[in-house]
Order: structure tokens, then C-alpha cells, then sequence
């Protein structure tokens, strides 16, 4: 089998459609057609079956993509080692982020990275969900989850906690809830539901304020944790925060202190064949000094 026809069925296969693949791989959709065409006339096999959704694997398709995608790791895995003994401390460097800790923590931060580093070209992707580092979507990955995956190498960052917080416009003009059941007479800021929050249980709050989705009319549905903060700052209602954006801003006051969220644990990841990578490292004891500092 031609491992270039073998790359573009596995890219058809993960993006389930030949569109795409053709965004992932830069090549023209009729191409990816005919090499799809090619591999299921030169494997006796149809891999795909078309409808207007998309494209579905078949059973054959399943098998052949199990491998395509255990090669692509094995492949992908030799070209991240090549390219970390050829570059050492310079070349580029992709870290993926939750949007709300990027854009509020660390991009202030990357200065004094870039200044130290200049040989690094560091890319940052806001993204809630989580990308496949072995299939080096990213280098690195903050996850505001401790992951499971055995080919990871993680390491703890820090506990964010969080509390129960509004603007002072807001609390003046609505006033302040006393106990965990006044809650449910404001307005209250959360995720919707069906989404990809960047932790989970993000909506901790209508559960302390034993809110049911389905009926309050005074709720605020925002996918995004820097929307929240946002919102709480524009003083839309009542919201969650890590302490560290509630600390940022004397307008924004803590309520019900003796009532707080679990910690969100920030954990360092990167894939372990990636061990001996000079700018995993140096990216890796920048943040670990940062929060020394205890802004955060």
C-alpha cells in the first residue's frame, strides 16, 4: 500500500469528509477524491460510505484506519525526535491553552519568554478542546485536567480556585445574596449545557443555587470563561471566577466566601516521546518560575 494514499484515507477518515482533509492536508478535494478512489480500486475494498452528512467508515475502512493511525503516530513520533536533536533551543513551538488562561494569564506574560528566547517562534492556539499531541496538533498542552493517557507526560502547575463573585454596579443595584438560596433571585452566569467547557463541572454555581435549566428565565448562557468575565465586569449578574481575575479588580467582590468550587488543576503536558525536547523544557521551567511570583 502507497503510504501517501494511506496519509490523505487517514485524514479523510479523522475529519469525515474530503473537504476536510483538503483544509488539513492543502491539497485540492478532486485530488483526495481520486486517491481515495485509487486505495479502495487497488484494495478490492469500498472504505467510505458516502451520505449527505459526511462520510461514515466502513467495517474495512475501520480496520485500515486503525492502522493508518498507529503508523501516523510511529511516523510522527520519528519526526519530532529528528527535529529536537537538529534545532535544540530554536524553531517553532506550539502551545494550545484555554482561551480564558491565555488570554488573561499568559500571553501578559510572554514577553519576558520571547526576550530570553528569540530563536523560538512560539504559537499559542485558544482552544477548550483538546488536541492530539501525538498526532502533534500541539507541542504542548495546558489542560486544566490531569490527563489519563499513558504516552503523556504531565506535570502539576497549580490549583486554581474559584468563588462566587459580581461587580459592585451590579450588587447595588440588585443587592447582596446572604445565603447559597438567595442566589437563585439574581441573575446568573454559566454554560450552556451540550457544550465543552474548558474543566468540568463548570456549572457548579446552579448547583449551589439548586437552579434547574429548564425554568430559570434570569440565567446568562456563555460558552466561553473569558464572555464570564467579561459579562461579571459589565455587571450582567452573578458569576464564577478564579480568584486570581476576582483579585484583579476592586469592582468585583467576592460573596459568600465559605462557599467554594473544587480546585481546577493546570497541568503541563506533552507527549513522552517528546522527553528530550530543549524548548519543551525551557517552556516548561518559564511558566513553573511565572508562577512563583504568585499573581496567580
Amino acid at each position: 500500500m502507497d503510504w501517501d494514499k494511506l496519509r490523505i484515507f487517514h485524514a479523510v477518515a479523522k475529519a469525515e469528509s474530503f473537504t476536510g482533509a483538503a483544509d488539513i492536508l492543502n491539497i485540492s478535494q478532486s485530488a483526495i477524491s481520486r486517491h481515495i478512489h485509487a486505495l479502495e480500486e487497488n484494495l478490492g475494498v469500498k472504505l467510505f460510505h458516502r451520505h449527505a452528512r459526511g462520510l461514515v467508515l466502513t467495517e474495512q475502512g475501520e480496520i485500515l484506519q486503525e492502522t493508518a493511525r498507529e503508523m501516523a503516530i510511529k511516523l510522527s513520533r520519528v519526526e519530532e525526535r529528528l527535529i529536537d536533536t537538529q534545532e535544540g533551543s530554536a524553531g517553532p513551538l506550539v502551545v494550545t491553552v484555554p482561551d480564558f488562561i491565555g488570554s488573561t494569564w499568559l500571553v501578559p506574560k510572554l514577553k519576558e519568554f520571547r526576550d530570553a528566547h528569540p530563536d523560538i517562534r512560539l504559537t499559542i492556539l485558544f482552544e477548550d478542546r483538546i488536541l492530539d499531541l501525538s498526532l502533534r496538533e500541539a507541542d504542548i498542552a495546558l489542560r486544566l485536567h490531569t490527563p489519563e493517557q499513558a504516552d503523556l507526560v504531565r506535570r502539576h502547575l497549580k490549583s486554581i480556585r474559584f468563588h462566587i463573585c459580581a461587580s459592585r454596579d451590579y450588587l447595588e443595584t440588585h443587592g447582596y445574596p446572604e445565603t447559597a438560596a438567595d442566589l437563585k433571585k439574581h441573575a446568573l452566569i454559566a454554560f450552556p449545557e451540550n457544550t465543552s467547557p474548558p474543566f468540568s463541572h463548570p456549572n457548579w454555581l446552579l448547583e449551589v443555587a439548586k437552579v434547574d435549566f429548564g425554568r430559570e428565565h434570569k440565567l446568562l448562557l456563555l460558552n466561553s470563561m473569558y464572555a464570564i468575565y467579561q459579562a461579571i465586569l459589565s455587571g450582567e449578574g452573578i458569576a464564577v471566577l478564579p480568584d486570581y481575575l476576582i483579585h484583579r479588580h476592586e469592582e468585583i467582590e467576592t460573596l459568600l466566601p465559605e462557599l467554594e468550587r473544587p480546585p481546577v488543576e493546570m497541568c503541563f503536558v506533552y507527549a513522552s516521546e517528546r522527553r528530550n525536547s530543549k524548548k519543551i523544557a525551557l517552556f516548561r521551567d518559564f511558566l513553573v518560575e511565572t508562577l512563583k511570583q504568585g499573581d496567580f
